[in-house]
């Protein structure tokens, strides 16, 4: 998941973007085209280093499983707890 060394966030966190930035991610086409983007960066540098012609299906396996365990622990983390809040306010169904 997403715990990686302080000194590795920051390096990174320079690399996507500053937080203090006037630019921010507006809609859900915005944020796809970011992952995207992001996906295919990890993907090419892959094949740069590796010094090879294709991609390699481990290296897209890495997106995917990259992509997977972001979306599980964000659901762990920010839509379970808020999805707990509006039952605790409106009511539960089942």
């Amino acid at each position: 998941m997403p715990y990686i060394s302080q000194k590795r966030r920051e390096a990174l966190d320079d690399l996507f973007g500053n937080p203090m930035s006037d630019e921010h991610v507006e809609t859900s086409g915005e944020l796809n085209y970011l992952f995207t983007k992001l996906s295919l960066e990890y993907v090419n540098w892959k094949k740069y280093v590796g010094d090879r012609d294709d991609y390699s299906y481990n290296d897209l396996n890495d997106v995917v499983g990259a992509l997977e365990g972001a979306k599980a622990e964000f659901q762990r983390r920010i839509v379970t707890p808020y999805e707990d809040r509006k039952i605790h306010e409106n009511g539960d169904v089942y």
